[in-house]
């Protein structure tokens, strides 16, 4: 009798991961362990539709996101967006995923609230939710006011409970709430740039890639 080894949900999680952080990683396992996907994809972006195109190299944030998350189960640095010189659509990123895994596995999309208040700004944004589920982070200091004109079709397409993702494909909006960090890539870069050590805000292992790299040496904010 054959056993079916097909995931039932995979997530996303994309970003430029400039570099990558304890705010990043840190949100990453507790979707994992509240979430319970098969796998959890960290997508570093290779050239952003919606910010400046980072200072190092798409292969360089790969590697950095590599290391961070070496030996944790269930996380999966992806390099999907790297193998296209073409801006980096989520859009077209879900639709390679869901090409891999087929019409019936439960894809979710990690967003930020702050992504959601400009997210019909996207390119085809209309279509995210044909091919995925959305998992909404709050943010500190970003709310969804009832007269923002996603308020309605998030109401509509609202879950409210994360075994939810698992019963359809596609097509809902989940609402979570993590261990806030108030870390950004920003403030990294500045300190590095001024000759200071971000031990505490990266793990170990990034910060002797970027010491050997060179990298953030100058401010390019």
């Amino acid at each position: 009798m054959s056993t079916d080894t097909r995931p039932s949900l995979v997530a996303m999680m994309g970003g430029t991961f400039d570099p990558v952080h304890h705010g990043h990683l840190r949100t990453a396992l507790e979707l994992r362990d509240r979430l319970h996907p098969d796998r959890l994809h960290l997508i570093p972006c290779h050239r952003p539709v919606h910010r400046d195109r980072p200072s190092i190299s798409a292969q360089q944030r790969l590697r950095m996101v590599e290391l961070a998350i070496e030996g944790e189960s269930g996380l999966l640095a992806d390099d999907r967006e790297l193998r296209s010189d073409r801006p980096s659509y989520s859009v077209d990123t879900l639709g390679s995923l869901r090409a891999e895994l087929g019409p019936d596995c439960a894809l979710a999309m990690v967003i930020g609230t702050d992504a959601l208040l400009g997210l019909q700004s996207w390119h085809r944004w209309e279509e995210l939710l044909q091919l995925a589920h959305i998992v909404v982070v709050r943010r500190p200091g970003w709310v969804l006011s009832p007269d923002h004109p996603l308020a309605d079709w998030v109401v509509c397409h609202q879950l409210s409970d994360p075994a939810d993702l698992r019963r359809r494909p596609a097509g809902g909006v989940l609402w979570q709430e993590f261990t806030p960090l108030a870390i950004s890539a920003t403030q990294i870069r500045e300190v590095i740039a001024r000759g200071g050590s971000p031990r505490y805000l990266i793990p170990d292992s990034v910060w002797r890639f970027i010491r050997e790299q060179g990298l953030y040496v100058t401010s390019h904010d």
